[in-house]
């Protein structure tokens, strides 16, 4: 009886790699790495080796951004810098000789314009991008049919994560210490949340996030990072609580405030 050919030493195929994006607005290192420590110092290693993508597009076009420092002070909050984008040729070659990807620049949604960024880098949820190789779990999507809004029944656990594509998420049980949820749209938990939530992934400003009973580890808004370590204390926790981004001297920062429920 003929013996089956072994399979190859490795295979090559076709996956989606959610990630996240850093924007730039500095291309030397040191502003880089001091703006990550400002929004990412008080949860070290939160984000467990997430990949990113280096956007540079904000840049003047006669920047060289430091690709190695800028993924290492990256790496020292636990995130992966895997690509880079918005680039010209020169910049493309230096970041391919780190081993860094080049992907294509993203189109923008038809939604209503952000206002002009703040001057920091900002780490942005960023629609998946197509790997070569698998590294990453593929996430729940939503259905390709449209609809306003994709329902989420059953709880969702550490790691495993859901992410609304066009249209508003709505979850109807907990969302799990470690568990994500993304939505374009808005986001509704009718239940605990203890997890992350970012919703405005495409860059809606005025998405928001509605939970009945609040214990997030993070919540964002269209890029905009929030994280929590929550103590007895904590005015907001297991209560009805309501996020929003509203201006503040100058630039966005994350609202989080009481739900009324009456």
């Amino acid at each position: 009886m003929a013996r089956k050919p072994a399979p190859p030493a490795v295979e090559l195929k076709s996956a989606t790699l959610e990630a996240m994006r850093a924007l730039l607005h500095a291309a030397d290192a040191p502003s880089v790495a001091a703006a990550l420590d400002a929004r990412l110092g008080p949860t070290p290693g939160f984000f467990s080796g997430e990949p990113v993508v280096i956007d540079a597009s904000a840049l003047p076009s006669d920047a060289a951004p430091d690709w190695a420092g800028i993924r290492d002070a990256l790496a020292r909050h636990a995130l992966t810098a895997v690509a880079v984008q918005g680039v010209d040729d020169a910049a493309a070659d230096a970041a391919r000789a780190l081993g860094l990807a080049v992907v294509a620049a993203d189109a923008q949604p038809d939604r209503t314009p952000a206002p002009e960024p703040a001057a920091e880098p900002v780490i942005e949820a960023v629609p998946e991008i197509e790997s070569p190789v698998a590294s990453a779990p593929e996430p729940v999507v939503a259905s390709a049919a449209a609809r306003r809004a994709e329902i989420i029944d059953k709880p969702l656990r550490s790691g495993q994560r859901v992410y609304a594509r066009g249209c508003d998420l709505i979850v109807l049980a907990m969302v799990s210490a470690g568990a994500e949820v993304i939505a374009d749209g808005n986001i509704h938990i009718y239940a605990p949340l203890r997890g992350r939530a970012l919703a405005g992934a495409s860059g809606d400003v005025q998405a928001r996030i509605f939970t009945t009973c609040f214990e997030a580890e993070l919540v964002s808004i269209a890029g905009v990072y929030r994280t929590f370590e929550h103590t007895a204390h904590s005015e907001l926790l297991r209560k009805p609580a309501h996020v929003r981004l509203q201006e503040h001297e100058d630039k966005q920062v994350l609202d989080v405030a009481a739900l009324a429920t009456t």
